[in-house]
């Protein structure tokens, strides 16, 4: 199994430090698993116009075949005005809809507003039905101010992604043994 952390943004490091927090607890919960970081920070994706995956940059297929090769994602964004960044959405816009389906997503959100909590459930997981993929019911949202010192400081937050790292791998467990993938 691959597990694929996504910070789906190009700007700062709160959404980072939260998937990798993520990662480290499918790691303890499953170590055999192999997991991967993908920092859009640490690319420079083309914007998604329809043509060929490879007249794009090697970046962009870099990207592409990371995600094409992933079992299980942990995606996490910032948002800002209720919404996703824009490279998360093009992310989305460069990757063929059947690369995602029958695969399990979980979201991680951060945010300066508590207003947005509800941004997963209204644009994420609509988002991942639309690539008919499963999604854990749990999610993490982590406000700016659960962050101290370049670290998650509250430990409901800690158990949310914690939880949330061990339902996605649970999930992709069952789904394999449901469909012999």
């Amino acid at each position: 199994m691959k597990l694929l952390g996504i910070s789906g943004t190009i700007i700062g490091s709160k959404t980072r430090l939260a998937v990798e927090k993520a990662l480290e607890f499918a790691k303890e919960y499953d170590p055999n698993i192999d997991i991967e970081l993908l920092d859009l920070k640490e690319y420079d994706l083309q914007f998604c116009d329809g043509r060929a995956i490879e007249d794009y940059s090697e970046d962009t297929k870099k990207v592409i075949e990371m995600i094409s090769n992933a079992d299980v994602f942990l995606v996490g964004t910032p948002i800002f005005h209720g919404s996703i960044p824009g490279v998360l959405k093009n992310l989305f816009d460069l990757i063929p809809a059947e690369v995602f389906q029958h695969k399990v997503f979980g979201f991680i959100a951060t945010a300066g507003n508590h207003h947005h909590y509800l941004m997963i459930e209204n644009q994420l997981r609509p988002i991942a039905g639309y690539f008919n993929a499963y999604v854990s019911p749990y999610s993490a949202f982590i406000h700016s101010e659960d962050f101290k010192d370049n670290k998650i400081a509250n430990n409901e937050i800690l158990n949310q992604l914690s939880h949330l790292a061990n339902d996605v791998i649970k999930l992709h467990k069952l789904n394999k043994e449901e469909i012999n993938i």
